[in-house]
């Protein structure tokens, strides 16, 4: 198993431990209904990497592996902002690469970390915890019941001392896991309390989750945490050009960053009318009057007010509003959501995340995403 995965990976090396405890997730006899798997760790110990193999391991087993993933700053399937449900049928070719996939249900959460909405954050998980033991984990029809027995991998964030330490011990709690799979670096004060850190002194909760410690597969890294953090955020950028990539036709050969963002700037928007729509600011309180000008050159998130779950709208996917005409009433909107689905988003979510600084300055000065003439008050 361990060798066919590094033959698809070649930059990978899948250490004999991570090989072991992944089959011993996948295929041990005693786990039945399928695994739910928690994956835990410090920054930059492996977790996605891990992630990836472990989910490959169990599609060898099972034709079907829900992902939940938690990162909001370094998603594997999603752009970043969102926490999501992602249902995965295929194998990771490359397990170097990410990619985008349509989760099955998401919500957006609208930061590329939990520290300013730690209780938000962990509704947002909880809500997608209950739509998996609702739609994949229990039935009362036994003849269906295999579709409902989806093995579940969860990614979570690297943040794991503080508050984010809290935070995954409530979210840890709530999945309900069958093992925990903790990644543990050569720094110890980096790394999580040994043992179950999630179950309280006295508790006599679930014992039977498996735990799992292994050693990360990297070296300790020495750069500088603003090295670090300028690498995720330069990552975060490469995620949300791939997604609106997909506004430009496929064959369309674009080689550079200023040929997308020239495709994108002449790429014609979609005309949102603004009586059917409603507007959310997720982290910030913002003035009636200057609601309009905020969400200029903004990425917002799409959501269907109607369809909710713990007063929690699901999410389509991200638009950029290129321009907003308030005297014929439409902002206009670039997206790969599919027309067939924008026609059912009535509510914009507008978060922290911003348009990459690569495509502003691609444009210059002139850039449409940027011109003081975008909110119009005549015709033009």
């Amino acid at each position: 198993m361990a060798e066919a995965e590094e033959e698809q990976s070649p930059s990978i090396h899948i250490p004999q431990q991570w090989s072991d405890a992944a089959n011993s997730i996948a295929y041990d006899s005693s786990t039945s209904p399928p695994p739910i798997v928690v994956v835990c760790g410090a920054r930059n110990c492996g977790k996605t990497t891990f992630s990836r193999y472990l989910l490959n391991t169990l599609l060898h087993r099972y034709r079907k592996v829900g992902y939940l993933d938690t990162d909001v700053g370094q998603p594997e399937f999603t752009t970043p902002g969102f926490v999501s449900l992602t249902i995965v049928d295929q194998l990771t070719s490359d397990l170097t690469i990410p990619c985008l996939k349509t989760p099955d249900r998401c919500l957006f959460f609208g930061d590329v970390s939990s520290k300013r909405d730690p209780g938000t954050y962990l509704k947002c998980i909880f809500a997608l915890c209950g739509f998996y033991w609702k739609e994949y984990r229990t039935s009362n029809n036994k003849e269906t019941s295999a579709k409902f027995e989806l093995p579940l991998v969860v990614n979570t964030p690297g943040w794991v001392k503080g508050v984010g330490y809290d935070t995954l011990v409530d979210m840890v709690k709530c999945i309900s896991p069958t093992h925990v799979v903790k990644i543990n670096v050569s720094s110890e004060r980096k790394n999580l309390p040994e043992g179950a850190f999630w179950l309280d002194c006295d508790s006599s909760e679930n014992e039977e989750v498996y735990l799992i410690e292994i050693n990360s597969a990297r070296q300790e890294s020495f750069k500088k945490p603003a090295l670090m953090q300028k690498d995720a955020r330069f990552l975060r950028d490469l995620r949300l050009m791939a997604y609106f990539r997909q506004c430009i036709p496929s064959s369309l050969n674009l080689a550079t960053i200023k040929e997308l963002a020239n495709a994108l700037a002449s790429h014609p928007p979609y005309q949102v009318p603004i009586s059917s729509i409603k507007i959310k600011h997720l982290h910030c309180q913002v003035p009636h009057a200057e609601i309009f000008y905020s969400l200029n050159a903004s990425i917002v998130g799409l959501a269907v007010s109607s369809e909710q779950i713990e007063d929690l709208p699901w999410c389509v996917g991200l638009g950029i509003v290129r321009g907003i005409d308030t005297l014929k009433g439409v902002i206009y909107m670039l997206t790969p959501v599919p027309p067939s689905i924008l026609e059912k988003v009535d509510l914009l979510l507008q978060g922290s995340i911003q348009i990459p600084t690569c495509l502003l300055q691609a444009q210059g000065c002139m850039s449409p995403y940027m011109s003081a003439n975008v909110i119009v008050t005549q015709s033009s």
